[in-house]
């Protein structure tokens, strides 16, 4: 089976080719950088249209393949900007209906847990999710994905976006911070708010602007924003970790590249004896994890009608019922 993922919930337009082993055929990416600011999703949607035929083409070249040799569409089906959602929706409704080919509709989140599962082997894994909107430690329980902790305020790749466009960087500034980090010398107090097992993130960034303002060095502020941002993250994974008895830690999502977090979530892990894994080259958005998700719910059984295919923009992880 030849599956076609077509993700498209931010800045990214991933066109992905997966065969039915969950072999990967092609990997096209076409992302969206304002001049300034941060993301507008009328413009990043604009931006998918304009490269979706392009980037279509790009990947069946990639894979040697045509339309006729694709047997099932997936899309990013939320969460995400509406106009971005609506976008890849109507591009995967039209390619079903003129090919005669079926579709279904994935959550970007899972995808992005999926992608890690397949890729690392692991079969029963603690998930720590990372990404611009999402900051989230989840468990697959009971045909569920339950979420352990999660933000309660802003996703840690938006809080790192927010703090680098206020700080004259250029989106996406999460690779910036992480290079600038690496200079810096000092580190500087700023509020670390676990509650329970969730997380708060928009104090920091609050207090780094204030003192960014005062004149404190960009770079000791790079570091200390991810040392104490990363220690967070690390804390709740922990506490899951021992509370659940897992075996095997997945890092998944953008941020997930961050080195200095891959660092301190391996520690973690071994500290409990542990296997870890991240899913190396499909951390960001891209299509192969959409292809890979709605494989493995087709295999599962799981049918859409077009009429099922409507975008759901708030949709969370522990929504969907797990068949796969």
């Amino acid at each position: 089976m030849i599956v076609l993922g077509l993700e498209g919930t931010a800045h990214t337009l991933g066109v992905g080719l997966n065969d039915g082993k969950f072999n990967v055929l092609a990997d096209v990416r076409k992302s969206y950088a304002p001049k300034k600011g941060g993301i507008h999703p009328r413009d990043s949607s604009q931006h998918m249209v304009d490269n979706m035929r392009p980037a279509l083409d790009a990947a069946l070249e990639q894979a040697k393949l045509t339309m006729e040799d694709v047997d099932l569409i997936a899309f990013s089906q939320g969460p995400g900007l509406g106009p971005c959602l609506r976008t890849i929706a109507t591009a995967a409704r039209t390619l079903s209906l003129a090919y005669h080919k079926p579709v279904i509709g994935v959550n970007h989140c899972i995808a992005h847990i999926e992608v890690g599962n397949v890729l690392s082997g692991f079969k029963d894994p603690l998930v720590l999710y990372v990404s611009g909107a999402n900051s989230q430690v989840i468990k697959l329980k009971d045909g569920r994905y339950r979420v352990f902790g999660e933000t309660l305020d802003v996703g840690i790749g938006n809080m790192l976006d927010k703090f680098g466009r206020e700080a004259g960087l250029s989106h996406p500034a999460g690779p910036k911070i992480e290079e600038l980090a690496r200079n810096g010398k000092n580190f500087i107090e700023l509020p670390y708010v676990v509650k329970g097992t969730d997380l708060s993130f928009s104090g920091m960034l609050t207090a780094a602007l204030q003192k960014f303002e005062k004149g404190v060095p960009l770079e000791d502020l790079c570091y200390s924003i991810q040392e104490i941002s990363f220690a967070m993250l690390c804390e709740v994974t922990e506490r899951a970790l021992a509370h659940v008895k897992a075996k095997e830690v997945i890092l998944t999502g953008g941020v997930g590249n961050n080195k200095r977090l891959q660092e301190m979530v391996r520690l973690v892990a071994e500290e409990h004896n542990a296997k870890f894994s991240f899913p190396a080259k499909y951390m960001g958005d891209n299509g192969v994890m959409i292809a890979m998700l709605g494989l493995k719910m087709h295999d599962a059984g799981v049918r859409m009608g077009i009429e099922d295919t409507v975008v759901k923009q708030s949709q969370r992880t522990d929504d969907i019922e797990v068949v796969w």
